[in-house]
């Protein structure tokens, strides 16, 4: 019987997932947590097959949940469920370890094959990403033409705070970062984006989510 962990936040979110879950498997069992601690809680107690993780989740901690997750249970696989923008977020995070990437905005389909490509083939990339690769790949760029995809892991996590109007003490305090560390990742993100203030930064981060198709 396979055993999946439900992380999320939002109630109604998290029961329409797992009477989804529910409706796809027979038998199942489905764990839930609301918390990034409440999930390693579950973890620690319960072993699970697979791990469906929000990103914006109370005392959640960006990229640096996957590392801990696995000190839990290694082999656990990990996909990523989260309302960020797939064509930015997708490949740092699996870079990072993830197993898989699915948006929220995906269709009930979607999200069904999504999760029976996790449990039977172990990995999950949705088209739009796999064409983000194989334009990278025949243009022979690493990063494709939108900008925001040249941001480093570390650099798209402090991006995400400024746009949410943390500032610098905030953002070094949560990242567990130097306040010269959070400048010095803040300077090479506006010198990636060819920005010189917050403003622009904000404008600029905007309007490329809007240009590309998927986002």
């Amino acid at each position: 019987m396979k055993k999946i962990l439900l992380v999320e936040d939002h109630a109604i979110v998290r029961l329409a997932t797992r009477f989804l879950i529910l409706d796809l498997l027979n038998p199942v069992v489905v764990y839930e947590a609301g918390s990034f601690s409440e999930t390693l809680t579950q973890l620690s107690h319960s072993p699970a097959d697979l791990v469906v993780l929000d990103i914006n989740i109370p005392d959640g901690e960006g990229f640096n949940m996957i590392p801990k997750i696995r000190e839990i249970q290694p082999k656990v696989l990990i996909m990523i469920f989260s309302s960020l923008e797939e064509e930015i977020y997708a490949l740092h995070y699996m870079k990072a370890g993830a197993n898989g990437f699915l948006s929220k905005n995906a269709s009930q389909e979607e999200i069904k094959k999504a999760i029976l490509s996790m449990l039977e083939a172990g990995n999950y990339i949705s088209t739009a990403v796999q064409q983000q690769l194989l334009r990278n790949t025949v243009e022979n760029k690493p990063n494709g033409e939108n900008p925001l995809e040249h941001l480093s892991q570390r650099e798209l996590e402090v991006m995400d705070m400024l746009i949410e109007g943390y500032w610098t003490k905030e953002i070094a305090i949560k990242l567990n970062l130097t306040e010269s560390s959070v400048s010095t990742y803040k300077s090479r993100i506006f010198d990636k984006l060819k920005v010189s203030t917050l403003i622009e930064m904000f404008k600029k981060v905007q309007f490329y989510k809007s240009r590309n198709p998927g986002i």
